[in-house]
């Protein structure tokens, strides 16, 4: 009898650098053994210094590829980055709405760590009124977050009202990057919170003093889908997926690979054969 092996689609923009995107997801799905599949919304032009140029890939096409991977090897979760223009955004919410796949984890996209614009203006409002009611979980990053929420985001209890904005908006799990918060009490940690729609949980690991970060937004949101796809609950996925990220953050460190913001260290993760969740600590929202 053959085995079946647990498959993702990822709906992205592809990254020449290799870093983040397609490219980062896919590097991330294989590290976590998963098949990854993919949809392409948008070619850059970029390496580790920034975005150079950008071709948008035309709606009907990124359709064709994603009705192409559904009527053949029917992934369960999807996940999605970078989707450019609100035609984009119209096309995947059909498509989502279509195939019902069982998780979409939705990362808004908008500002590359650059900060190039990776989404014209007039599509913010399709992602909140389109895709985002599509969405099972949403991994913004803290600027994502504010510009979703309009909200400044500088503390935890922040963190936590953003969090529960965007579950009021989209009805989704949220899981928010918050990264170097500016409470006291989390100097020197990486600070991240999921609020599941009931609970708010906190999820904390070392914060690591490395240029290599390109890719980590794309990294963590691709692991939650792969370990979602495995059939992990989400508070599992969400730590198991935070402890990918920062073992492979702990990997590239003593590495140079451009010169501007190198990528995370997927091609030495894939040389974990165990997960140490040792690095991530869970506590609960107002403990």
């Amino acid at each position: 009898m053959s085995a079946t092996i647990p498959t993702v689609l990822t709906i992205a923009g592809a990254d020449s650098g290799g870093g983040a995107g397609i490219q980062a997801d896919l590097h991330t799905f294989a590290a976590c053994g998963v098949w990854g599949t993919s949809a392409i919304t948008a070619l850059t032009a970029q390496n580790t210094r920034g975005v150079f140029a950008t071709h948008i890939v035309p709606a009907s096409f990124v359709r064709a590829q994603i009705d192409a991977i559904m009527h053949d090897m029917r992934p369960t979760v999807w996940k999605i980055g970078m989707l450019a223009t609100s035609e984009i955004i119209e096309t995947v919410a059909e498509a989502a709405a279509d195939y019902t796949p069982r998780h979409i984890i939705l990362d808004p996209v908008m500002v590359a760590t650059s900060g190039a614009p990776l989404l014209e203006e007039n599509a913010h409002q399709a992602l909140v009124r389109r895709l985002l009611p599509h969405a099972t979980v949403i991994t913004p990053n803290r600027a994502e977050a504010e510009a979703l929420t309009g909200l400044r985001i500088t503390s935890l209890d922040e963190m936590n009202s953003a969090a529960r904005i965007l579950h009021g908006i989209s009805g989704s799990a949220v899981f928010l990057t918050g990264g170097h918060i500016e409470d006291e009490e989390w100097q020197g940690d990486a600070v991240d919170l999921l609020f599941d729609g009931d609970e708010t949980f906190i999820l904390i690991a070392e914060r690591l003093p490395t240029r290599n970060t390109h890719g980590t937004g794309c990294t963590l949101a691709s692991a939650l889908a792969a370990f979602l796809a495995q059939g992990c609950p989400l508070l599992t996925a969400a730590r198991r997926a935070k402890t990918v990220l920062t073992q492979a953050l702990h990997a590239a460190a003593p590495y140079r690979l451009g010169q501007g913001h190198g990528p995370v260290g997927h091609f030495l993760l894939a040389r974990h054969t165990k997960y140490d969740e040792s690095l991530v600590r869970i506590v609960r929202f107002g403990w």
